[in-house]
Formats: structure tokens, sequence, C-alpha cells
């Protein structure tokens, strides 16, 4: 039922992620615009082409997990990478392990439901992330990435030369410059797909009730755990929300795999992250994308209930 107190709890929900959003897309892809003016793209070119696939792929996971962000906040990072000529693989292993594995996830991990769980978490997600990027590269799908062009701050652009008596505010101010350049031509090509994304994510937020999830997720339900990874991806569960929500659930008595199912498919492939991405991604990757997320999401869930059972 149609509620004012709904309308203004959706309402304060799109204000907040937002407004954050909007300030975090804007410095993270100033700080990788600033990484890009001083450090040239041959550079990483060369350097990425002499790792082999496989490690490539482990350090791409690493990087993400070892990155702050939630899902969103990753994509300004995952441009970046791209434009600076990395594998895709490796770019693709990033943007699965960022928002799954990243240090505030770990930590809420390890608040809610302990070392073991969170260990078998790691242990899961992160061989996931490493194998998924191999794989999507593998078949295919590099040629799935739109041409998007960025005004100002290009890594291609002639590098000024400056001597080295050269004041500090004469070598800094025209990268400065060149970051703010990037940042805001990407930010105004991407502006509306955040917004889209957080109205939507605001409208499930404010409407959609805590009971309904759980009944459609519930333990007597078999289909639990697909249900809930499922649900995931609208939800937008923000790592600031995974406790609250996670204590709720399972003690209304969702199964801890149906948890997981819930947390990885809403941290792993939300719908701001999936609305960012379809600037960028055409439509077979974003699919390929969300598919594989929830792939993920349902193995772990199930694999969870088992080690539950049996004691692990």
């Amino acid at each position: 039922m149609f509620e004012f107190s709904n309308l203004v709890t959706a309402g304060k929900f799109f204000l907040h992620i937002a407004v954050e959003l909007i300030f975090l897309f804007i410095g993270i892809t100033f700080l990788v615009g600033l990484i890009q003016e001083y450090i040239p793209q041959e550079k990483i070119k060369r350097f990425s082409t002499k790792v082999p696939k496989g490690i490539g792929n482990i350090v791409g996971a690493s990087f993400g997990a070892l990155t702050p962000f939630c899902s969103c906040s990753t994509i300004p990072i995952l441009l970046g990478l791209l434009d600076s000529g990395i594998p895709f693989g490796i770019c693709m292993s990033f943007l699965i392990a960022s928002p799954l594995l990243n240090p505030i996830i770990i930590g809420l991990f390890l608040t809610l439901l302990g070392l073991k769980v969170t260990l078998i978490y790691v242990v899961l997600t992160f061989p996931a992330a490493v194998v998924i990027g191999m794989l999507i590269e593998k078949l295919g799908f590099a040629n799935q990435v739109k041409s998007v062009a960025f005004v100002g701050g290009k890594v291609d652009d002639p590098v000024i030369a400056l001597t080295a008596d050269a004041a500090f505010w004469e070598r800094t101010l025209p990268r400065i410059k060149g970051a703010g350049g990037f940042a805001l031509s990407l930010f105004g090509q991407i502006f509306p797909y955040l917004l889209i994304g957080a109205g939507i994510g605001a409208f499930i937020y404010g409407f959609a009730p805590e009971e309904l999830i759980t009944g459609l997720a519930g333990p007597s339900n078999p289909f639990a755990i697909p249900v809930a990874a499922a649900i995931g991806v609208p939800m937008y569960i923000r790592v600031e929300t995974i406790i609250p929500i996670g204590a709720v659930l399972l003690q209304k008595g969702m199964s801890i795999g149906a948890v997981m199912a819930l947390i990885i498919g809403g941290a792993g492939a939300s719908i701001p992250e999936v609305t960012l991405l379809a600037a960028i991604f055409k439509k077979k990757l974003v699919a390929v994308f969300v598919i594989t997320v929830l792939l993920v999401a349902i193995l772990a869930g199930y694999l969870f209930n088992f080690l539950t059972i049996v004691g692990v």
C-alpha cells in the first residue's frame, strides 16, 4: 500500500545516494585522471603485457579487493584501467572483486558473521573473480566495450616538457587541469545513468517491505537462494546497510545461504552499477556480467548452506 512515509523514505534515500555518488564519482575520476597524468599509458601497457594472463588476473582481483568503494565507485577506476590499456580480462577481474571483497565488506562480514564465514566467503569469491575475468576475455567479450570519448585529460595527449628546475606549481597545475577535464567530461556522460540507477534503487528501498522479501526467500522456499540473489540486485545493498539488513533477515529465519546470495547479488551487480556499466558496455556484455554475478551468488549460497549442514 502506498503511504506518504514510504515516499519520504525513498526521497531521502535518493537524495543521500545521489549526492554521495556524485561526489564520490567526481572525486574518484579526478584521482584516476591525475594518475593517468603522472603514469604514461605506454608504460602501463608495457607492464601489463609482461605479466602472464593468470597472474595479471590475480593482480587485478587483488587491486579490486584493496579498493574501499561500493560497486558504483569502481566504474571510474575501471574506465581508467581500460583507457590505460590494461588487458580486458584483468579489468573484469577487478570489476568483480572490488565491490565483493573490499576492506569495508570484509570488516562487516567479520562483525556480522564471524571469522569462519568470512574466510569461506573470501575463498569462494576471490578465485571466482580471477577465473571469471579470464573466461570472459577468453570468450571474446572484449569487443563488447563501447568507445567512450574523453574531453580533456587524455592520456595520449602530448606530454608537456618541463625542466627539472621548474617550479612545483608549473609542473602540477597542468596535470590538475588535465585530471579535472577528464573527471568533468566523464561525469557528463555518466550522470544520467547515475540518476536513473539511484532513482530505481530509492523506489525499491522505500516501497519494498522486508516481510515480502523474507516471504519470498524464507527457509521453506526451495528456491530461496536464487530468489534472494535476484532480489539483491535491485535492492542495491550498500555496505553501510548490510549489518542491519543481514541481522534482521537472519533473525526472521532466512538461511545463511540466502543471506549470502542476497549480499553478493546486491553488492556485485546493483541497479546503479548496471546502469553505469550500460554506458560503457554493450548489451550482451552487461547481460553476461549480471548473469555471472547471479550465478556466483547462487552457487555461493548453496555452498554456504551445505557447509552449515555438515558443520564446517
